[in-house]
């Protein structure tokens, strides 16, 4: 009994000063029959913190029956509100609902207690961020506020308080917002919060100074909730300070670190809270495709979107860089459209820019552009634009102006959003400008100034691991690493066949095909680098060997008795491997070699011309041709081969 009791107070006095691992695990020495309501409520919480959530909602729902059987209105309802919020994090919306309900119903004949003042924040978060009645919102904060201070609810007066600023810069009113988002994290910084709370402004503040380009001040509250974060030795909400962090590291440059932090939020959170763990995939998937991992940067965004977080921009800047551009745009355009708020169109702008500009479509690219500008414009805080925000206004007019060839417009504007980005001390940013720069000042004649600005942003791709840029520069500067000749094949009209033959004779036929292209391709000294759909994606050493190996190809089809019309194209050009472990290649080379072979016709082979310079081949070829392919600036000269 002595020892028990011995384990029982120990466990009180660690929750008593938060140490909850270890009050965990005193607990976990008592006999649950000794355990009081209160001692379950203390022991529910340290489940939590020590990341064992389903543990803690079964101490807390057995606190919840003590408090009740006890006649403690004011513990039941507490945990029923903690109840709530534990089940809506797991995403069981109908249990949470059921608990809220629990809790109104307990306190409705209740004289005011703190419970009450929490209850009336829950409802205005629910406002604030489920029905999107901000001005609701800032009402019932006001009044979350005034009663939290009547019933002495520190907690609940500094929630409130970094809820109105959220709902402020939400509404446009940034520096009334920033303001009040400061004084309630320094409360926090002060250590008068507890832990949940303190947590909780700190990810409301920084997301907000985030969402409105204010990246110094982010950084800063970063780093005071990452030395709180360091102080606790849980693992539950730690986790979002980790995200944060991530994205501090990432906007840095130290990518390694970042990726690691993301990870290590993802595993802690993943059975707390489903929208955390989305947001550290979505860093996750941004990190890999700056790296050029397209297909790490895919299935992080493919987990980020299971986990209920919208994949966007990423994933259609991932269909861009492989040569996708019309995945891009409709992903992108139904991203767009489907965002209401307004700073959350403006993150999916620069990439509508982008994107519009690879389609040929500038009537778009200009009217994103011209929209970003006007939010960022209401959103500015003292009376400016945020660095961030400028850079990225004058990096998207910059790439307008490059497409449409006013070299000395877009220098301009290119020039200006270097700066601002070298200001926020975003290398990754700054460099992708300065590339951009760089192809402006050679355009214009000024050969030195160009590359000057393309040494040094090579230079920090290659610091930061940014493989599709740094290929590109050096294709650019006449340096490319990797030149091969790159292959597409695609069947014509599968759809319609598949109808006609039906699935099983489908089955066959592709097979057979599979075969006689995988066959000429490695007879000819080619590798085959994925499969495309109802096609091939191959590599050669030079031009000649993808010509017969892509002759080769027509001319087995021509022999069956019955075949699919094939369309082949090739280009030589500058690429880089994506993933050492699958040989996959990036890089322009491979886009516009993916372009050539859309362009081609049924049983046509079509090659740049540019390819076959100097090469001599058996094969009869056609007249040069001029083709505008998507993605690319300038048309491409390209002939057909005559194979028959």
């Amino acid at each position: 009994m002595s020892q028990v009791i011995d384990s029982l107070d120990e466990a009180r006095a660690a929750a008593g000063r938060q140490a909850w691992r270890a009050a965990y695990a005193a607990f976990g020495e008592v006999d649950a029959s000794e355990l009081a309501a209160a001692d379950l409520e203390s022991y529910g919480e340290a489940a939590w913190w020590s990341g064992k959530v389903d543990e803690a909602i079964r101490h807390r729902e057995k606190a919840f029956a003590g408090y009740t059987s006890e006649g403690d209105t004011r513990g039941a309802a507490r945990l029923a509100m903690t109840l709530a919020w534990d089940y809506e994090g797991k995403g069981s919306f109908a249990v949470s609902s059921g608990w809220m309900g629990t809790a109104e119903r307990i306190l409705a004949d209740h004289e005011e207690v703190p419970e009450h003042a929490r209850l009336l924040l829950l409802h205005a978060m629910a406002a604030m961020f489920a029905e999107g009645d901000l001005e609701r919102a800032v009402q019932l904060f006001d009044e979350t506020y005034a009663l939290a201070k009547r019933v002495g609810n520190r907690d609940g007066q500094m929630l409130a308080l970094s809820g109105k600023g959220r709902a402020f810069v939400k509404l446009g009113r940034i520096d009334e917002g920033l303001a009040l988002l400061d004084e309630a994290s320094a409360s926090a910084l002060c250590g008068d919060l507890s832990a949940h709370s303190a947590g909780l402004v700190y990810c409301i503040t920084i997301s907000s100074c985030q969402d409105v380009g204010d990246y110094r001040r982010a950084a800063e509250w970063t780093e005071a909730a990452n030395r709180w974060c360091d102080t606790l030795d849980v693992t539950g909400f730690p986790g979002a300070c980790r995200v944060h962090r991530a994205e501090a590291m990432r906007m840095r440059g130290d990518w390694p670190a970042a990726e690691a932090q993301a990870l290590a939020a993802c595993e802690e959170l993943k059975d707390f809270d489903k929208v955390i763990p989305a947001a550290g995939y979505y860093e996750i998937g941004e990190i890999r495709r700056r790296r050029g991992d397209l297909a790490g940067a895919e299935e992080a965004y493919r987990i980020s979107n299971e986990l209920g977080r919208e994949p966007q921009p990423g994933l259609s800047l991932v269909r861009l860089a492989e040569g996708k551009v019309d995945a891009a745009v409709a992903g992108i355009t139904r991203s767009v459209q489907e965002a209401q708020e307004p700073l959350f169109r403006f993150r999916r702008l620069p990439a509508q820019v982008e994107i519009a500009i690879a389609a040929g479509d500038l009537k778009t690219a200009r009217a994103a552009a011209d929209e970003a500008e006007q939010i960022v414009d209401a959103y500015k805080i003292g009376g400016r634009r945020a660095a961030a925000f400028e850079a990225t206004v004058h990096f998207a007019r910059g790439q307008i102006l490059y497409a449409e060839r006013d070299w000395n417009g877009a220098i301009a504007a290119l020039k200006r959003a270097r700066d601002e980005w070298q200001r926020v001390g975003a290398p990754y940013e700054t460099a992708r400008v300065r590339a951009q720069l760089g192809m402006a000042y050679r355009r214009s004649g000024d050969e030195h100034g160009g590359v000057a600005e393309l040494e040094g942003a090579l230079a920090t791709f290659e610091r930061l691991g940014g493989l599709p840029e740094a290929s590109r520069i050096k294709e650019h500067l006449g340096r490319v690493e990797t030149r091969r000749t790159f292959l597409f094949t695609d069947i014509v009209d599968s759809t319609r066949l598949l109808e006609t033959l039906g699935d099983d004779k489908w089955r066959r036929l592709l097979a057979r095909h599979d075969d006689l292209i995988r066959e000429a391709i490695a007879d000819n000294g080619g590798e085959v680098v994925k499969q495309t759909g109802d096609g091939f994606f191959a590599s050669f050493e030079s031009p000649k060997a993808a010509v017969e190996a892509a002759v080769a190809i027509q001319r087995a089809l021509a022999n069956e008795i019955v075949a699919p019309d094939v369309r082949i194209g090739a280009h030589s050009g500058g690429a880089f491997r994506t993933d050492s472990e699958s040989g996959d290649y990036g890089g322009q080379g491979v886009h516009v070699a993916a372009r050539i072979g859309a362009s081609a016709g049924a049983g046509e082979i079509l090659v740049s011309a540019a390819s076959l310079d100097g090469v001599s081949t058996a094969f009869r070829l056609s007249a040069p041709r001029q083709e505008s392919l998507k993605g690319v600036g300038a048309p491409v000269e390209v002939v057909s081969i005559d194979w028959r």
